[in-house]
């Protein structure tokens, strides 16, 4: 088990996690989670309905919740790292604001309520098929709201494209080996009117926008 992890920030800020107790499970590390939520703005998830797939420890949806969002619905098909999540989600008093869903993603995609201001997944490395997952997140009617969020993990060895119908790339991160890619949700807009808003739209506006040409940022000390 990952020993150490704590809640990065919020009202929930220094609570310990449980971490991964099954092998091929990778938590994300609590620097990537508070820069996560440094850079985006509270105002897009407050007091709304958040989706964490493949949710591991549950420390990103958790992060969310201790950040103010309202409620999460953690996707996890492993029994025993479902179990840590519940564990967690108690222990860091969000017990009524979240529910552990033993699914694998492409069927809670199908099923659960939708209506996400907040989607973060940080699958294992080693799935693969990321692309087509984003593809399915995109096309699913009514699983996020007009102007919410995806943010997706993964390695820097595996690129994203820039947009997958209405989500469109707004910021590229990397830290280290770990990429963070945050996603805009927006509905088709008059092509005569178009909606005028660049990256800053998702970020805290106290952070400079960085966007996929900003390439590594590892060494920023700002982090």
């Amino acid at each position: 088990m990952v020993n150490g992890m704590r809640v990065a920030g919020g009202i929930a800020k220094g609570r310990r996690l449980k971490g991964a107790v099954s092998p091929g499970t990778r938590a994300t590390t609590e620097r990537v989670r508070a820069a996560i939520f440094n850079i985006l703005d509270p105002v897009r998830y407050q007091e709304g309905r958040v989706l964490d797939l493949f949710a591991g420890s549950g420390s990103l949806g958790i992060e969310a919740l201790s950040h103010g969002a309202g409620w999460a619905d953690l996707v996890e098909w492993d029994r025993r790292q479902s179990a840590v999540i519940t564990s967690n989600l108690e222990t860091t008093g969000f017990a009524k604001q979240g529910q552990v869903h033993r699914v694998d993603a492409v069927q809670a995609l199908r099923t659960l309520p939708g209506r996400y201001a907040l989607v973060l997944l940080d699958p294992p490395y080693k799935m693969g098929g990321l692309d087509d997952l984003m593809e399915k997140i995109a096309s699913q009617s009514g699983l996020i709201v007009d102007g919410g969020v995806v943010i997706a993990g993964h390695s820097k060895r595996e690129d994203l494209k820039e947009r997958y119908g209405p989500l469109r790339l707004t910021s590229h991160r990397r830290y280290g080996d770990n990429v963070v890619d945050f996603f805009v949700y927006e509905q088709v807009q008059d092509t005569d009117n178009p909606k005028q808003d660049g990256p800053e739209v998702i970020e805290n506006q106290k952070t400079e926008t960085q966007t996929r040409s900003s390439g590594d940022l590892a060494g920023d000390p700002s982090w």
